[in-house]
């Protein structure tokens, strides 16, 4: 299937998603909105890849959205001023949620979402590299909360999910002043796992942590994911009980019969992929 922002390949149990717009700085029009949740969801639905990698085309990675594609969201009919200002305000919450739904997608499906991030990541690029589980960048690499140098308060995702991720005096620094963060700042602070000298190194190394993760059993990435998340949010005594109740439920004997069995033949394990998502019909 053909894609305005994306081309996708998937190959060895890993799904290679690629923003293809470098003309444009990888910038988010409508179409990117629409496409990367069906695309992230139809991967995860129908359980077609074990990893997820995004990276993108051009110098930089994504320069936000695209504004000038989204118009200036002002209403146009000739309506008291009243009305224009609740239908714009509603139109703009519907907007928002909408555009926070289509990266949530990343933190919410089954398998691990690795960001290689080369150039600028700037505003909207920072909300969905927020959503990723792991962040990897090449050396001229940077991230910025361009948003309020536009006017803007960031609203897609960078606040809820950086305040977890990097300290939040840097959070604080970086959305008050939206200088950049260099890569080596960003690994420094925790925001980044890996620098890379360029991006062929980069993206053949996400890659190759990509084919690590796929090569051990699904289920398990799966709760290792989903208890991750889980403990983020919430106490620790909250996330003792609700991995006991996961392993209680989900523990497979098999499985780890045959991931033990594996490591002492030294050969790869033969796991069982994860179900279809009823979601997918």
């Amino acid at each position: 299937m053909d894609y305005e922002s994306f081309s996708v390949k998937i190959e060895d149990r890993i799904a290679h998603i690629v923003l293809t717009r470098p003309e444009k700085r990888n910038s988010m029009i409508p179409a990117f909105w629409r496409d990367l949740p069906a695309i992230v969801e139809g991967i995860d639905g129908y359980a077609k890849a074990r990893a997820i990698v995004i990276s993108s085309t051009g110098p930089h990675f994504c320069a936000g959205m695209d504004l000038a594609s989204f118009g200036g969201g002002a209403v146009q009919d000739q309506t008291t001023a009243r009305t224009a200002r609740i239908r714009h305000g509603a139109s703009f919450y519907d907007g928002a949620l909408h555009m926070q739904r289509s990266l949530s997608c990343l933190e919410a499906c089954r398998i691990p979402v690795l960001a290689a991030v080369q150039g600028g990541c700037i505003g909207g690029g920072v909300d969905m590299v927020s959503a990723c589980d792991m962040r990897y960048a090449t050396e001229d690499a940077y991230f910025t909360i361009f948003e309020i140098n536009i006017g803007m308060t960031a609203d897609v995702g960078t606040f809820p999910r950086l305040c977890k991720l990097i300290p939040e005096g840097i959070v604080r620094e970086l959305a008050y002043t939206g200088r950049r963060m260099s890569a080596g700042e960003a690994k420094e602070v925790g925001l980044v796992n890996r620098v890379y000298a360029d991006q062929e190194a980069m993206v053949e190394g996400v890659l190759e942590i990509a084919r690590e993760i796929a090569s051990k059993p699904p289920l398990a990435v799966y709760g290792c994911k989903r208890m991750i998340n889980y403990a983020r949010d919430h106490s620790t005594a909250d996330g003792l009980d609700y991995i006991a109740i996961w392993n209680a439920s989900f523990l497979q004997g098999a499985e780890m019969q045959e991931a033990m069995l594996a490591n002492r033949q030294e050969r790869p394990g033969e796991f069982v992929d994860l179900p279809k998502k009823r979601s997918a019909g």
